[in-house]
């Protein structure tokens, strides 16, 4: 007999392999009712596609699940996607689906139709009964443009939505340019989502690196011990390329899974890249595993620089660091213009090592 998601959730607590929290728990039935009308229901079809004379088949709501920084809603969520019984089913980081979608629309605009959003959208429905989004967030303005008509599409045509997010659906894109006009989307998740708050005082991720070692020396005998702490937080995936629209560039970070990025220093401070490239990384990400910080000097200048802005901005944006270097601190930048200025780099780069360093919440 098939066990429910309570049941394997429950099982997963008595094998050690989970910390019991009610807050997760409480979820499940939910994700459960979900599981099993896509199950009956993923062969038929639905929404728009029904036919005139078909009996209308009406899927369940999606579920908004928000909560704090590391409280196990990617967890729950994996679990979900993992124990449902259909192929038609795609889990993916809300910012990554999002590029997919500019780029289906910027090659549909080449085609010359008027709405380049809704072929890309029919594309989707056609292939998909399931989407698992991972940490939805609004920060760009191009995404606020066209995430509610684009959410709409998908549910008119029988997908189903299930989202993670660190912010309710009031503070979505908050404080963003013409936030006036995303505004009705917010209205649009209340009435056609459940949003239920992951109520945990527990995080998780936080507890994982509690006292672990984050930041190592020398860069070149730390690669088992990154790759550890790399496939612990990322779940043991290879993660995706993230990328971000800052100014209509594109900044590129090459993994990224449950809101951990990983990069070498030569991704993030050889490019030509400034404070808001920072700024928006630093938004996006919930932790950093930087790679090979050399020793810095006048002969790398411009990457110190970049550097040091880098730090600022995660410091500012309580990112937890995870980080390999040629030397402590306090011995990567001693001689060379802007070594002073370095001292104030050291010193948060120390303070960000501290066990309780990085965001409580959202």
């Amino acid at each position: 007999m098939r066990q429910t998601l309570t049941e394997i959730y429950e099982a997963r607590v008595a094998e050690g392999r989970l910390r019991p929290d009610p807050a997760q728990h409480a979820v499940l039935p939910r994700l459960e009712e979900i599981r099993v009308w896509l199950e009956a229901n993923a062969n038929r079809r639905i929404g728009l596609f029904a036919g005139l004379f078909a009996r209308p088949v009406v899927p369940p709501k999606g579920l908004y699940l928000w909560g704090g920084v590391g409280r196990g809603k990617s967890m729950v969520m994996d679990l979900f996607v993992d124990h449902l019984a259909i192929s038609a089913k795609r889990r993916v980081h809300f910012h990554a689906f999002m590029q997919e979608i500019h780029r289906g629309m910027h090659a549909a605009r080449q085609t010359g139709v008027d709405d380049a959003l809704k072929p890309v959208a029919d594309a989707v429905a056609k292939e998909i009964r399931l989407l698992a989004f991972d940490e939805m967030q609004i920060t760009d303005i191009t995404d606020a443009m066209i995430v509610g008509r684009l959410f709409q599409l998908l549910v008119d045509q029988g997908v189903v939505i299930v989202t993670t997010s660190n912010r309710p659906p009031e503070d979505l894109y908050k404080n963003g340019l013409n936030r006036a006009l995303f505004l009705p989307f917010i209205d649009y998740l209340r009435d056609r989502f459940d949003v239920q708050e992951l109520e945990s005082p527990n995080d998780y991720r936080q507890h994982r690196l509690q006292g672990a070692q984050v930041y190592f020396h020398p860069a070149g005998q730390s690669g088992a011990a990154i790759d550890a702490i790399w496939k612990d937080l990322s779940g043991g995936t290879p993660g995706e390329t993230l990328i971000l629209q800052v100014n209509g560039r594109e900044v590129e970070v090459p993994h990224f899974a449950n809101g951990v990025a990983r990069a070498s220093f030569w991704d993030l401070c050889a490019r030509p890249l400034g404070p808001a490239d920072y700024l928006a990384l630093a938004q996006a990400v919930r932790v950093l595993i930087l790679e090979g910080i050399p020793q810095l000097s006048s002969s790398n200048y411009n990457e110190a620089k970049r550097f040091v802005t880098l730090i600022d901005a995660l410091y500012e944006g309580k990112v937890r660091l995870i980080c390999s270097a040629a030397d402590v601190p306090e011995r990567l930048y001693t001689e060379g213009e802007g070594a002073f200025e370095f001292e104030r780099t050291a010193s948060r780069l120390r303070e960000m090592q501290d066990a309780s360093w990085g965001r409580a919440e959202s």
